[in-house]
């Protein structure tokens, strides 16, 4: 306390008094809006809980949830900056902040302020003074999306001794031939409705507003044709993906407009990816996605014709029919999910005392900590690693399960569980055996996410050629968004070399982990 009143101070203790409740009040206002923020933050962490693992008709859709978790952040920070009005920060606050915020990229240009007092003369003797050393703080602003006008222009050159002779730059080529996009445009409007899931018709408002009357038929044939000139590219990197040793497939519903029932048919996403960072494998991650008018069989042998590796999926039957010893060209090796019996493991523990699935999921967790432990080590340590720590385990809790099995009911949901697991057993193990397979990949399911965002701002596609386009532009941007490259830029550089005649005998340059390399923007992930 900074007063010190003696007993007989009677004008000091009251004012030691006023300065006690004044800090009481503080304290309790203090607590009061702490407690607040630990109600909302509880309320989060329940959403979350049930997100994760609550029962199919409670789950929260991902996007929502961040909304969710947007505003409440939102909140919180409104609070803070009001109570900052109210009691300005200390010291040690502002310090805080200072320590959160992180340092700003150095490849930012800076644009330099200086803010010098209204006089240099010293208050003492009004002499000039001089620059001791100065403070400085940096903030991050941003340049408004602005529309500029290219006029290019093409001197003609005539000499006035040879009649008619006449010398002229050629016309520079134009991927919208006699439109008004650069390639730049065309690239960011591509960008803006595949990676970031804003629809044509939106970005057409958007344009409006800045006085340029570009309807969204206009803006589909910019992207229609963007499509077609990437669409070499875009086969060179599935050609790339299927001949790789190991690749992971899964598949997504995609409603697509059928105008002859007048109504909408599903059609599927088929996601093909290739990660080997997680066992130091030297081929670049990619996606390539393939649009199918439905999920059948003959989809998925057509797609993955004449492919030998390891196909990484889930327990569909399509799947299944790829591993027949009959198969053209050979079967190919199954490894599956393990997520995937996990999650109906998880399913009975939510519904309430499951000592089964309880175990279950404890001995599963073992496993998968043992992978978190050797994850980017080389696959022969991997293997190593797995035949004495995981496959004691593995052996012990299929074990355990058998003599479960004939102690519960054949027909309960645990009996069902664990019998999906028994059934595909064998390309559950096969990671065992093998140190570039994961026990789960999350790669393929991140590769759905866009499909399914775009998805709902789009409802569906409108033809499944424009599913076929759909597929083709998003396999390059996601593919960009794994090596760390802004796709705008990569689109736009591609469309331009394209355009303007890039030889086909180096279409590999454009891929987007070779032109990550050639423009210094790869990002280690």
């Amino acid at each position: 306390m900074s007063i010190d009143a003696s007993p007989n101070d009677l004008d000091g203790l009251r004012e030691l008094v006023a300065q006690l409740s004044s800090e009481r009040d503080a304290a309790l206002e203090e607590c009061r809006r702490v407690m607040e923020q630990n109600d909302r933050l509880r309320h989060l962490l329940q959403q979350l809980r049930r997100a994760q693992f609550g029962r199919k008709s409670e789950r929260l859709d991902p996007e929502q949830l961040q909304l969710a978790i947007e505003d409440i952040e939102t909140a919180v920070a409104a609070e803070d900056a009001e109570q900052d009005k109210a009691a300005p920060s200390t010291e040690a606050q502002k310090q805080k902040r200072r320590t959160n915020r992180g340092s700003l990229p150095a490849h930012l240009p800076r644009v330099h302020v200086t803010l010098a007092p209204d006089s240099t003369a010293c208050p003492c003797c009004h002499g000039a003074m001089h620059v001791i050393g100065e403070d400085t703080a940096e903030r991050l602003d941003k340049i408004p999306a602005q529309y500029q006008v290219i006029v290019t222009h093409r001197p003609k050159y005539g000499c006035r001794a040879c009649e008619g002779a006449i010398v002229q730059a050629p016309a520079a080529e134009r991927l919208i031939k006699s439109g008004i996009p650069t390639e730049n445009l065309v690239a960011d409007v591509v960008v803006d409705k595949y990676a970031w899931h804003k629809p044509l018709y939106r970005q057409a408002q958007i344009m409006r507003l800045q006085g340029l009357p570009v309807d969204r038929s206009t803006l589909a044939g910019w992207v229609g044709a963007a499509a077609a000139e990437i669409k070499p590219v875009y086969l060179r990197m599935k050609e790339i993906v299927l001949a790789s040793a190991k690749i992971v497939v899964d598949e997504t519903r995609a409603p697509v407009l059928d105008p002859g029932r007048g109504r909408t048919k599903t059609g599927y996403f088929w996601a093909i990816s290739r990660d080997d960072r997680p066992w130091g494998g030297l081929d670049p991650p990619a996606v390539v996605y393939t649009y199918a008018p439905g999920p059948g069989a003959e989809h998925a042998t057509a797609l993955l014709a004449g492919y030998r590796g390891i196909v990484h999926c889930d327990g569909y039957t399509v799947y299944k029919q790829l591993a027949d010893p009959q198969r053209d060209g050979g079967p190919v090796t199954l490894a599956f999910y393990w997520a995937h019996w996990r999650r109906g493991f998880v399913e009975i523990d939510e519904g309430g005392p499951a000592p089964i699935a309880h175990e279950a999921l404890e001995r599963i967790a073992a496993l998968y900590a043992i992978e978190n432990r050797i994850r980017g080590r080389s696959a022969d340590e991997r293997r190593a690693i797995r035949q004495t720590e995981t496959r004691p385990l593995v052996e012990a809790l299929k074990t355990w399960l058998e003599n479960r099995l004939v102690a519960v009911s054949d027909k309960s949901t645990i009996a069902e569980v664990i019998r999906y697991g028994f059934n595909h057993w064998h390309g559950l193990v096969r990671f065992l055996d093998d140190g570039r397979i994961e026990m789960d990949t999350n790669s393929v399911e991140r590769a759905m996410r866009p499909i399914a965002l775009n998805r709902r701002n789009s409802l569906f596609a409108g033809h499944d050629q424009g599913a076929v386009n759909w597929a083709c532009i998003a396999s390059l941007i996601e593919t960009a968004k794994l090596h760390g490259i802004d796709p705008k830029p990569y689109l736009a550089d591609i469309l331009t070399k394209l355009v303007n005649g890039w030889p086909m005998a180096k279409i590999d340059k454009l891929l987007p982990w070779a032109w990550a390399e050639q423009n210094k923007v790869s990002l280690a992930a």
